[in-house]
């Protein structure tokens, strides 16, 4: 049996389950990206622009590695805007509790970035194409009581995500309103993923791996 033409560079749970649950052969790979160095040695303060550099950061270093060769590989990445200002991951319980308590009945943006890269050579098919797309929703969340703002917070959820919360996990609870690309808020935007593989000769039947 030959390997997936596509290889996830995350090791995320949710967009994992994501492309298995839209039909898509795949592997997955994580990269080891600081991405604090990243936003910094570029000077990113916009939330889409440092969404898009990090998926591409992502993607780079995972198909440099010969597990990539002869693959497909797209990285992800979504950084939450709120009154202009990016909100990444919290990774402690007093951000995580601070972000929670300003989003609260209010409305953001989440960017997701991807980057797609062609490792296939030019005999087997390859573009060579290296190309990213951003997609992304307008997230409106409850107003939530203290209490419920703890209770979230102790699950430790929030800690590791963007702007602090979920859309398939505890934190769907306190999301009233999703205006956009649902997959994309949940960390891939299945579509957007489409669209890039179709820009390098790869059509969704082969990403179903229906198609030789």
């Amino acid at each position: 049996m030959t390997d997936p033409i596509l290889l996830l560079a995350s090791t995320s749970p949710s967009r994992a389950k994501l492309l298995r649950d839209s039909g898509i052969a795949f592997d997955q790979l994580g990269s080891e990206v600081d991405e604090d160095a990243v936003v910094s040695e570029a000077g990113l303060t916009e939330p889409s622009e440092i969404a898009l550099a990090l998926a591409r950061a992502k993607c780079e270093a995972v198909a440099a590695l010969p597990q990539a060769a002869g693959r497909l590989v797209i990285g992800c990445d979504s950084v939450f805007e709120l009154d202009g200002h990016p909100l990444g991951k919290p990774y402690t319980a007093a951000v995580a509790r601070e972000r929670i308590e300003q989003m609260r009945g209010r409305t953001g943006h989440l960017h997701t970035g991807h980057w797609l890269i062609d490792t296939r050579s030019p005999d087997d098919g390859g573009t060579g194409l290296s190309e990213g797309a951003l997609a992304g929703a307008d997230v409106t969340f409850a107003a939530m009581t203290d209490d419920e703002i703890s209770a979230y917070v102790d699950t430790e959820e929030p800690l590791w995500v963007a702007g602090s919360f979920t859309l398939d996990g505890y934190g769907a609870a306190f999301i009233e309103r999703v205006d956009g690309d649902l997959h994309a808020v949940i960390g891939l935007s299945i579509n957007t993923l489409r669209q890039l593989a179709g820009r390098a000769g790869v059509p969704v039947r082969r990403l179903w791996g229906r198609e030789a």
